[in-house]
């Protein structure tokens, strides 16, 4: 994975010993990962670093895990972000209220670190296809991340590494419109500093290289906010 495509977990655990042992195994499959100690601390982490998925420990100091989990999902800037829940209560009324609450998953402690990650790994596929070496399709255009190769209606196509990170980010939710700050921050990452022009040249070079071989233009662009597929 290029470094700005390894997807970010935030790791939300107040007990040392469990922090260490989740961002190890994180960081062996090839995650980026953000640690935060209590629910305030989460909270600034989630605006600040936009995780692709949160690991939450349910007992947490001051706040809940619960609580956490109900305002991100009550924001619709993160609502869209998949919650794991790690709690010592197994009785069936807790699991469901973690549910209710907007947790996508709840494991029980003490858990298997192979079947978190297989759980972890199910939500990604499911928000950050391309990242897991999905098949992304989009009319004609077919994006193999795994084999790193794209095509269009059955002409392979010649992208560069930037090119081709843009096109899986826009693939993995057509329609939607992405802010040239937000395509930096999946593309490039939070840590490089890109001028936001250097945007529209990429863009420019996708759209040179999706209509190589003929077809419309799928790339949509929104004056004054950024760009879509479609």
């Amino acid at each position: 994975m290029a470094p700005s495509q390894q997807p970010c977990v935030l790791v939300v655990e107040d007990e040392s010993a469990q922090r260490e042992v989740l961002k190890y195994n994180l960081e062996a499959e090839g995650f980026r990962v953000a640690i935060a100690i209590t629910g305030d601390e989460a909270l600034v982490m989630v605006r600040e670093e936009r995780p692709d998925l949160i690991v939450l420990d349910w007992m947490l100091p001051n706040v809940s895990g619960i609580e956490i989990c109900r305002q991100i999902k009550a924001r619709p800037e993160t609502r869209a972000i998949p919650i794991i829940m790690l709690s010592a209560r197994s009785e069936e009324s807790d699991r469901v209220r973690g549910l209710e609450t907007g947790a996508d998953d709840y494991v029980v402690k003490p858990y298997s670190v192979v079947e978190l990650m297989a759980r972890l790994r199910t939500q990604l596929r499911r928000t950050r296809p391309a990242t897991m070496g999905e098949r992304l399709q989009y009319e004609d255009i077919i994006l193999d991340a795994a084999e790193h190769r794209v095509f269009r209606d059955g002409q392979p196509l010649k992208l560069g590494p930037t090119e081709f990170r843009l096109l899986s980010t826009l693939m993995e939710k057509p329609g939607r419109v992405w802010t040239r700050d937000q395509l930096l921050d999946r593309v490039w990452g939070r840590e490089i500093y890109v001028d936001t022009r250097t945007i529209d040249v990429h863009v420019g070079r996708l759209r040179k290289a999706l209509m190589a071989h003929g077809g419309d233009d799928p790339l949509r662009t929104v004056r004054g906010t950024g760009y879509s597929l479609g």
